[in-house]
């Protein structure tokens, strides 16, 4: 993965809904269970400590009863394995410890023999002895119980996230239906997962997407209409032009009346083609074609053709193409090359090598370039920059998007990019 496709979805996840919703149910859940314990633990170290605190006494006057005086080291044995305390006795005669090894026993220092969690009750003959909770207690106790309440957390989050999953799947659905919508597909409608808010708001989108496609159809029908009609009276024109008289004081007017209606043919075959190819249904003629001889083919054929450098490889198998369309994109590309590298220090040089399994064609001049700004809108149709649009440089728009859309009905795609100095268009065929 790339470091622009890491970016990426590094910004979905920041902004997807799911996790934003899951991490706040976490937060309100770590603080509702903090605020429960705190209460809970000033609960018990209050009122309830105080409470229960007499009769914990009273447990420890009856196990120092049940040892005797003066302290019997074998009774008081036996109560440390068939319960889970400690014990320890001080005194003139008796000394001893029930759990010697227990690090950081509370007994180690005076000072933690009148802690809460310990009680030390003293017998008739001067002994004192020291009650505590068995080790084995907070050894495994909560360890046990840290891992179930981890595990138990776990749990909840991803029961948690599969349940708003599936409570946003709708709007996910409808966030993928916008992105195919909005790149003219419109075959594959919205899902409708229920019938709820979010199931009406992907049935309305679905709606306004069929309306779209059919006013798209419309355009496109009335376009191709009206450019097969004016095909005839077109070349009516033409013919009738031509069959003017050959004077002198006429020839100019009649080559400029020709000239125009070139024009006019030209654009009204782009247009044809325009609307044939971003039809889904367009149709290829494919054949194997050798790329490199029709490069040559096509650069001969263009005024001031023999000047452009070609570098192409040799030893290219053929490719599967529409002889026609191919004819078209290079012809394109070349004739934008020329046309904008008059007056630059190098003519326009195009190469033509092997990528992986495909081919990359590249065409590049070396003329004044594109602001970055509008290299994006090259390859729309009807767009020219600034500094091409007169007539006379610049044509109609349909040039690079002709090419574009060649290029993936083909299966390929199209990149423009400045070369400073000049413009880089790149090609890749599959």
């Amino acid at each position: 993965m790339s470091i622009l496709d890491g970016r990426r979805h590094k910004r979905r996840w920041r902004r997807s809904l799911r996790v934003r919703l899951v991490v706040w149910f976490l937060v309100l859940a770590l603080v509702m269970a903090g605020v429960f314990i705190g209460g809970m633990q000033k609960s018990f170290s209050g009122g309830w400590a105080e409470a229960a605190r007499p009769m914990l006494i009273d447990y420890a006057d009856r196990l120092v009863a049940e040892i005797g005086t003066p302290p019997d080291v074998a009774r008081a044995k036996a109560l440390t394995e068939r319960l889970p305390i400690t014990i320890r006795i001080i005194g003139p005669s008796v000394n001893w410890e029930s759990h010697p090894d227990q690090a950081g026993a509370p007994w180690r220092r005076e000072r933690e023999l009148s802690e809460s969690h310990w009680f030390v009750r003293p017998t008739a003959d001067g002994h004192r002895i020291v009650f505590g909770w068995a080790p084995k207690i907070w050894q495994l106790a909560p360890r046990a119980a840290g891992w179930a309440t981890l595990g138990a957390l776990l749990l909840l989050v991803l029961l948690v996230y599969a349940a708003v999953s599936r409570l946003l799947r709708p709007l996910i659905d409808i966030r993928e239906g916008a992105e195919r919508f909005g790149r003219g597909e419109f075959a594959q409608p919205i899902p409708i997962r229920r019938r709820d808010d979010l199931g009406d708001l992907a049935q309305r989108i679905n709606t306004m997407a069929h309306d779209i496609q059919g006013m798209l159809d419309a355009k496109r029908a009335l376009l191709l209409a009206l450019s097969h009609e004016l095909r005839s009276p077109l070349t009516r024109a033409r013919l009738n032009a031509e069959l003017l008289p050959d004077t002198p004081e006429g020839a100019a007017e009649r080559d400029a009346l020709l000239r125009d209606l070139n024009e006019m043919r030209d654009l009204i075959s782009d247009l044809l083609e325009s609307e044939r190819l971003a039809s889904p249904h367009a149709a290829l003629q494919r054949e194997p074609i050798d790329l490199a001889a029709l490069v040559r083919e096509v650069a001969a054929e263009l005024p001031n053709g023999e000047s452009v450098v070609l570098d192409l490889a040799t030893g290219l198998p053929p490719r599967p193409l529409d002889r026609t369309r191919m004819r078209l994109l290079v012809r394109n590309l070349l004739d934008n090359a020329l046309r904008y590298s008059a007056g630059a220090p190098q003519p326009p040089r195009v190469s033509l090598k092997s990528q992986g399994q495909g081919v990359r064609l590249e065409v590049r001049d070396f003329g004044p370039g594109v602001d970055e700004a509008q290299l994006e809108h090259l390859t729309e149709p009807f767009y020219r920059t600034d500094s091409a649009r007169q007539r006379a440089t610049g044509g109609v728009g349909l040039g690079m998007y002709l090419c574009r859309l060649v290029a993936e009905a083909h299966g390929g795609t199209l990149e423009v990019r400045n070369a400073h100095p000049g413009l880089v268009i790149s090609v890749l065929l599959g």
